[in-house]
């Protein structure tokens, strides 16, 4: 039994209730505590924006950060209003654009699946099935995660992932379950997140990604042409506090028929875009480029790794 959890979660709860007016007062209080007093992550924050963005001044570089900040309190505060946020409220503050896209594919008897990023609040995505007009019943939102260390913290963000309806999968067990859902004749939507960092042993591909050469995951792509799904890019915007926008961009109908590593490659560049349109809604407190590829060339060169 996970005492942690039980104690935690009534107190998560009680506060998810507060309006969205007072959970923004309770952000304006997180931010001077973690961006002021505790400075949270800022060496990293401040390491990756630098070399991001290599030709602004230090004064942006510290405007950024600091937006950055205010915006990873209010998400804090948004994600935890997911325990008990009505589908009717959550419409207001949560906007699709081009949803009857994945309808269209649905309608014709195929999958989807959405690439997407830390960025702005992707957790927003688990109420996708809200918005169907017509599959909200029958179609499948598999919500891919990956379990975090702390097991009361993982069960609590367990259960607002599948409050509105998403079904939480762990990525080892992915295809299995997509698998299963076809053999029941079920449409699905999976969402895969792309800028992670893989551990030096399932390193396949190094691509350009915010000024770094970054070491990514192909497992999305490999799975998305397995399946031959229709691949969508998940495009957040936060056009003012309390207001997101996500407008799907088909990549590929046919993933199937792209050289290998494309679609990786054009959904890292439609990650980009979004990130540099607005750059204080990305997870930059993440140490995402602590593997070089000249230190994977030299594990390789001394037989340690197995060159991809």
């Amino acid at each position: 039994m996970n005492i942690g959890y039980y104690i935690l979660y009534p107190i998560a709860y009680a506060f998810s209730l507060l309006p969205y007016k007072v959970l923004y007062c309770f952000s304006d209080f997180f931010f001077i505590l973690v961006y002021h007093l505790i400075g949270y992550r800022r060496t990293i924050v401040k390491k990756n924006l630098t070399t991001s963005f290599p030709e602004k001044t230090d004064d942006e570089i510290k405007r950024i950060e600091r937006d950055f900040y205010h915006w990873l309190c209010d998400y804090f505060v948004e994600t935890l209003k997911l325990l008990s946020v009505s589908r009717s409220t959550l419409k207001k503050h949560f906007e699709f654009r081009n949803l009857e896209l994945l309808e269209q594919y649905f309608d014709k008897g195929q999958s989807c699946a959405a690439m997407l990023g830390h960025y702005c609040n992707w957790e927003y995505l688990s109420a996708t099935k809200i918005y169907f007009q017509r599959w909200e019943q029958k179609a499948v939102l598999g919500l891919i995660y990956h379990p975090l260390r702390n097991k009361t913290v993982d069960r609590l963000f367990f259960r607002l992932r599948e409050h509105q309806g998403g079904e939480p999968i762990a990525k080892q067990d992915i295809l299995r379950r997509l698998v299963a859902l076809r053999r029941e004749n079920r449409r699905t939507i999976f969402g895969y997140i792309l800028d992670q960092s893989p551990k030096w042993e399932n390193i396949h591909l190094w691509l350009p990604f915010m000024n770094h050469d970054t070491a990514v995951f192909t497992g999305a792509e490999r799975i998305t042409r397995k399946m031959q799904d229709a691949v969508v890019y998940v495009d957040l915007e936060r056009p003012r506090r309390g207001l997101y926008v996500c407008t799907l961009h088909l990549i590929t109908d046919r993933p199937q028929d792209l050289p290998p590593n494309e679609l990786t490659r054009l959904s890292f560049e439609w990650l980009e875009k979004s990130i540099r349109r607005a750059p204080q809604y990305y997870l930059w407190t993440h140490n995402r480029w602590k593997r070089t590829h000249e230190e994977y060339d030299r594990l390789v060169n001394e037989g340690k790794l197995k060159a991809r």
